[in-house]
């Protein structure tokens, strides 16, 4: 059976989603991603933003309908091989922006990445981190001592930014979380909620003796010595899910999960 969109289907290279992506092969008829209108994404969260990454870097954007066959599948709808044209059809599409970081390193190399849940900053070794922190050009955090600093999308709020003790935000929210992890110095503070406009920097400070590096979800620059993230406004990605299991529902309610 067709489905009336052009579709390309692409799975990730576990036993599962290779047994799932046969299945569907069998059943429908689908187009190599540069001719597609919309991609199925078989896996798991990560799977699902490799592709969205590999898209970017392609320039070959187009809406994802992913379906779980990892581990957690907050990205993904449910697994199901049967009714796909309907599901397809029927599908609410979000709109997500993703960040940019720009980092320089203590060899004066520079590393510009899009991040579509987050970027981290990390320590490397055994010693803290120490990181000045500026938000909208100011100086709001002379010295952060950390294990390291999260900015987080609405998107990526429920993930590292989450156990991390950050704050769900809402899509559409236009905000981002900006969170440190296992702050010691100032002992009190627990992150901020920005407007998403706002461009948040960081300097290393003691790079050499406190190493650190900086991660756009799933890439890691090591030994940075200042770190720029903002909204990357000129781009834009589309994800699809089942009316029962939106996007924006699933974050409201990960608020009341105990």
């Amino acid at each position: 059976m067709t489905i009336d969109r052009k579709y390309a289907l692409v799975a990730s290279p576990t036993e599962e989603a290779q047994e799932a992506e046969a299945l569907l092969r069998e059943h429908h008829d689908f187009v190599d991603l540069k001719d597609a209108e919309g991609v199925i994404a078989l896996g798991g969260d990560g799977f699902m933003l490799q592709t969205l990454h590999q898209m970017l870097a392609e320039h070959r954007i187009k809406p994802v309908f992913g379906m779980n066959l990892g581990t957690v599948g907050f990205l993904m709808n449910e697994w199901r091989p049967v009714g796909l044209e309907k599901r397809l059809a029927q599908a609410k599409t979000f709109t997500v922006t993703p960040l940019r970081m720009d980092a320089v390193t203590v060899d004066g190399d520079t590393v510009s990445s899009p991040a579509i849940n987050e970027v981290s900053l990390l320590r490397e070794t055994r010693q803290t981190a120490k990181l000045e922190v500026k938000a909208g050009g100011n100086v709001v955090i002379d010295e952060l001592v950390c294990d390291g600093v999260i900015v987080a999308t609405p998107a990526g709020s429920t993930a590292y930014n989450l156990s991390a003790r950050g704050p769900i935000l809402p899509m559409g929210s236009n905000m981002l979380a900006l969170t440190p992890i296992s702050p010691f110095r100032p002992r009190r503070w627990r992150g901020a909620i920005l407007p998403d406009t706002t461009r948040i920097a960081f300097r290393v400070l003691e790079p050499l003796k406190r190493p650190v590096s900086a991660v756009a979800d799933q890439r890691e620059v090591r030994d940075v010595a200042t770190v720029d993230v903002h909204l990357d406004t000129s781009l834009t990605l589309s994800l699809m899910f089942d009316p029962e299991h939106a996007l924006d529902e699933r974050i409201a309610r990960e608020q009341f999960i105990v």
